[in-house]
Protein backbone atom coordinates (compact mmCIF):
# COMPACT_ATOMS: atom_id res chain seq x y z
CA UNK A 1 0.00 0.00 0.00
CA UNK A 2 1.16 3.52 -0.81
CA UNK A 3 1.37 6.02 2.06
CA UNK A 4 1.81 9.79 2.02
CA UNK A 5 3.98 11.21 4.82
CA UNK A 6 3.78 14.99 5.27
CA UNK A 7 6.53 15.92 7.73
CA UNK A 8 9.14 18.70 7.75
CA UNK A 9 11.71 17.14 10.10
CA UNK A 10 14.26 15.41 7.81
CA UNK A 11 15.65 12.98 10.42
CA UNK A 12 12.21 11.85 11.55
CA UNK A 13 11.05 11.60 7.95
CA UNK A 14 13.94 9.32 7.01
CA UNK A 15 13.43 7.17 10.12
CA UNK A 16 9.73 6.74 9.40
CA UNK A 17 10.16 6.11 5.70
CA UNK A 18 12.79 3.45 6.31
CA UNK A 19 10.67 1.73 8.96
CA UNK A 20 7.50 1.83 6.85
CA UNK A 21 9.31 0.56 3.75
CA UNK A 22 10.71 -2.34 5.79
CA UNK A 23 7.14 -3.21 6.75
CA UNK A 24 5.95 -3.41 3.17
CA UNK A 25 4.62 0.10 2.58
CA UNK A 26 5.56 2.40 -0.29
CA UNK A 27 6.06 5.83 1.23
CA UNK A 28 5.89 9.17 -0.58
CA UNK A 29 7.10 12.25 1.28
CA UNK A 30 6.17 15.94 1.28
CA UNK A 31 8.14 18.39 3.40
CA UNK A 32 5.70 21.31 3.51
CA UNK A 33 1.96 21.93 3.64
CA UNK A 34 1.50 23.08 0.05
CA UNK A 35 3.30 20.06 -1.40
CA UNK A 36 1.49 17.75 0.99
CA UNK A 37 -1.94 19.04 0.00
CA UNK A 38 -1.12 18.83 -3.70
CA UNK A 39 0.14 15.25 -3.43
CA UNK A 40 -2.84 14.23 -1.28
CA UNK A 41 -5.24 15.60 -3.88
CA UNK A 42 -3.55 14.11 -6.93
CA UNK A 43 -2.13 10.83 -5.65
CA UNK A 44 -3.69 7.52 -4.71
CA UNK A 45 -2.76 6.73 -1.10
CA UNK A 46 -4.10 4.23 1.39
CA UNK A 47 -3.30 6.42 4.42
CA UNK A 48 -1.98 9.98 4.89
CA UNK A 49 0.34 10.63 7.86
CA UNK A 50 0.12 14.34 8.54
CA UNK A 51 2.14 16.60 10.83
CA UNK A 52 0.36 19.70 12.14
CA UNK A 53 3.14 22.32 12.30
CA UNK A 54 4.26 22.58 8.68
CA UNK A 55 5.64 25.35 6.48
CA UNK A 56 3.06 27.29 4.40
CA UNK A 57 -0.05 25.42 5.52
CA UNK A 58 -0.72 23.47 8.71
CA UNK A 59 -2.10 19.97 9.01
CA UNK A 60 -5.51 21.10 10.25
CA UNK A 61 -5.98 23.26 7.16
CA UNK A 62 -4.81 20.51 4.82
CA UNK A 63 -7.12 17.91 6.32
CA UNK A 64 -10.12 20.24 6.23
CA UNK A 65 -9.40 21.11 2.59
CA UNK A 66 -9.20 17.43 1.63
CA UNK A 67 -12.56 16.74 3.23
CA UNK A 68 -14.12 19.75 1.49
CA UNK A 69 -12.94 18.20 -1.78
CA UNK A 70 -14.53 14.88 -0.78
CA UNK A 71 -11.16 13.15 -0.49
CA UNK A 72 -11.84 10.52 2.17
CA UNK A 73 -8.38 8.95 2.44
CA UNK A 74 -7.77 8.09 6.13
CA UNK A 75 -5.64 10.74 7.86
CA UNK A 76 -3.43 10.06 10.87
CA UNK A 77 -2.19 13.26 12.50
CA UNK A 78 1.29 12.86 13.97
CA UNK A 79 2.23 15.88 16.07
CA UNK A 80 3.80 17.24 19.24
CA UNK A 81 0.57 19.12 19.98
CA UNK A 82 -1.02 16.85 22.54
CA UNK A 83 -3.63 18.85 24.48
CA UNK A 84 -7.28 17.85 24.43
CA UNK A 85 -8.10 21.00 22.46
CA UNK A 86 -5.46 20.09 19.86
CA UNK A 87 -6.91 16.61 19.45
CA UNK A 88 -10.46 17.94 19.18
CA UNK A 89 -9.27 20.42 16.56
CA UNK A 90 -7.66 17.58 14.62
CA UNK A 91 -10.77 15.40 14.64
CA UNK A 92 -12.99 18.38 13.80
CA UNK A 93 -10.75 18.99 10.77
CA UNK A 94 -11.50 15.47 9.55
CA UNK A 95 -8.63 13.40 10.93
CA UNK A 96 -9.32 9.71 11.56
CA UNK A 97 -6.64 9.24 14.22
CA UNK A 98 -4.24 11.37 16.28
CA UNK A 99 -0.87 10.28 17.66
CA UNK A 100 1.28 12.54 19.84
CA UNK A 101 5.07 12.80 19.53
CA UNK A 102 7.20 11.21 20.93
CA UNK A 103 5.69 7.84 20.06
CA UNK A 104 6.72 4.21 19.67
CA UNK A 105 7.06 3.14 16.05
CA UNK A 106 5.22 -0.10 16.76
CA UNK A 107 2.17 1.90 17.87
CA UNK A 108 2.30 4.06 14.76
CA UNK A 109 2.51 0.93 12.63
CA UNK A 110 -0.49 -0.61 14.38
CA UNK A 111 -2.56 2.51 13.84
CA UNK A 112 -1.62 2.74 10.17
CA UNK A 113 -2.57 -0.90 9.64
CA UNK A 114 -5.93 -0.32 11.35
CA UNK A 115 -6.66 2.68 9.12
CA UNK A 116 -5.50 0.79 6.04
CA UNK A 117 -7.82 -2.10 6.88
CA UNK A 118 -10.72 0.26 7.41
CA UNK A 119 -9.95 1.96 4.11
CA UNK A 120 -9.79 -1.31 2.16
CA UNK A 121 -13.14 -2.29 3.64
CA UNK A 122 -14.69 0.79 2.08
CA UNK A 123 -13.55 0.34 -1.49
CA UNK A 124 -16.71 1.73 -3.04
CA UNK A 125 -16.21 5.22 -1.64
CA UNK A 126 -12.55 5.24 -2.68
CA UNK A 127 -13.64 4.33 -6.22
CA UNK A 128 -15.71 7.51 -6.55
CA UNK A 129 -14.19 10.76 -7.81
CA UNK A 130 -16.20 13.98 -7.55
CA UNK A 131 -15.62 17.54 -8.68
CA UNK A 132 -18.30 20.23 -8.94
CA UNK A 133 -21.33 18.29 -10.27
CA UNK A 134 -19.25 15.59 -12.02
CA UNK A 135 -19.06 12.11 -10.52
CA UNK A 136 -16.91 9.22 -11.77
CA UNK A 137 -17.22 5.62 -10.61
CA UNK A 138 -13.87 3.96 -11.28
CA UNK A 139 -15.25 0.51 -10.55
CA UNK A 140 -18.14 0.61 -13.03
CA UNK A 141 -16.31 2.94 -15.46
CA UNK A 142 -19.27 5.31 -15.52
CA UNK A 143 -19.55 9.09 -15.34
CA UNK A 144 -22.33 11.55 -14.56
CA UNK A 145 -22.78 15.28 -14.59
CA UNK A 146 -25.66 16.81 -12.62
CA UNK A 147 -26.96 13.26 -12.25
CA UNK A 148 -27.09 12.74 -16.03
CA UNK A 149 -25.09 9.81 -17.39
CA UNK A 150 -22.26 10.75 -19.75
CA UNK A 151 -21.14 8.12 -22.26
CA UNK A 152 -17.34 8.10 -22.58
CA UNK A 153 -14.88 6.00 -24.56
CA UNK A 154 -12.07 4.32 -22.62
CA UNK A 155 -9.58 7.05 -23.59
CA UNK A 156 -12.03 9.84 -22.76
CA UNK A 157 -12.68 8.21 -19.39
CA UNK A 158 -8.93 8.01 -18.68
CA UNK A 159 -8.52 11.65 -19.68
CA UNK A 160 -11.37 12.81 -17.44
CA UNK A 161 -10.02 10.73 -14.54
CA UNK A 162 -6.63 12.42 -14.90
CA UNK A 163 -8.27 15.85 -14.91
CA UNK A 164 -10.32 14.90 -11.83
CA UNK A 165 -7.24 13.70 -9.94
CA UNK A 166 -5.38 16.88 -10.91
CA UNK A 167 -8.22 19.35 -10.45
CA UNK A 168 -7.40 23.07 -10.31
CA UNK A 169 -3.90 22.43 -11.71
CA UNK A 170 -2.68 23.40 -15.17
CA UNK A 171 -1.76 20.24 -17.10
CA UNK A 172 0.48 20.52 -20.14
CA UNK A 173 -0.11 18.67 -23.39
CA UNK A 174 3.21 16.90 -22.85
CA UNK A 175 2.05 15.58 -19.47
CA UNK A 176 -1.22 14.32 -20.95
CA UNK A 177 0.66 12.62 -23.78
CA UNK A 178 2.94 10.84 -21.33
CA UNK A 179 0.32 9.91 -18.72
CA UNK A 180 -2.68 9.04 -20.92
CA UNK A 181 -1.10 7.93 -24.20
CA UNK A 182 2.31 6.81 -22.86
CA UNK A 183 4.05 8.61 -25.71
CA UNK A 184 6.53 11.46 -26.03
CA UNK A 185 4.72 14.62 -26.99
CA UNK A 186 5.13 15.58 -30.64
CA UNK A 187 4.42 19.26 -31.22
CA UNK A 188 3.23 18.34 -34.69
CA UNK A 189 0.32 16.23 -33.47
CA UNK A 190 -3.05 17.51 -32.34
CA UNK A 191 -4.33 14.25 -30.81
CA UNK A 192 -4.37 15.81 -27.31
CA UNK A 193 -6.47 18.78 -28.44
CA UNK A 194 -8.80 16.51 -30.41
CA UNK A 195 -9.52 14.29 -27.41
CA UNK A 196 -9.90 17.24 -25.04
CA UNK A 197 -12.47 18.67 -27.45
CA UNK A 198 -14.26 15.29 -27.57
CA UNK A 199 -14.42 15.33 -23.79
CA UNK A 200 -15.58 18.95 -23.66
CA UNK A 201 -18.51 18.19 -25.96
CA UNK A 202 -19.69 15.51 -23.54
CA UNK A 203 -18.85 17.16 -20.21
CA UNK A 204 -19.39 20.87 -20.91
CA UNK A 205 -21.52 21.41 -24.02
CA UNK A 206 -24.99 20.74 -22.59
CA UNK A 207 -24.35 22.29 -19.18
CA UNK A 208 -24.38 25.95 -18.09
CA UNK A 209 -20.95 25.90 -16.43
CA UNK A 210 -17.73 25.04 -18.25
CA UNK A 211 -15.21 22.96 -16.31
CA UNK A 212 -12.41 22.22 -18.81
CA UNK A 213 -10.52 25.42 -19.59
CA UNK A 214 -7.60 26.20 -21.90
CA UNK A 215 -4.60 28.03 -20.48
CA UNK A 216 -3.09 29.51 -23.63
CA UNK A 217 0.53 28.51 -23.99
CA UNK A 218 0.40 26.12 -21.02
CA UNK A 219 -2.28 23.45 -21.45
CA UNK A 220 -5.58 22.70 -19.74
CA UNK A 221 -7.12 22.99 -16.30
CA UNK A 222 -10.23 21.50 -14.69
CA UNK A 223 -11.84 24.20 -12.57
CA UNK A 224 -15.16 25.89 -12.01
CA UNK A 225 -15.67 29.09 -13.99
CA UNK A 226 -14.62 32.23 -12.19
Amino acid sequence: MKLLLVEDEPKLTEYLRRGLDENGFETEVAYDGNAGERMAKTGSHGVIILDVNLPYKNGYEICAELRRNNIQTPVLMLTALGSTDDKVHGFDSGADDYLVKPFEFIELLARIKALAKRSSGNNESSEILRFADVEMNLSTKSAKRSGKKVELTAKEFALLEYFMRNRKRVISRQELAEKIWDINFDTGTNVIDVYVNFLRKKIDKDFPTRLIHTQIGFGYILKESE
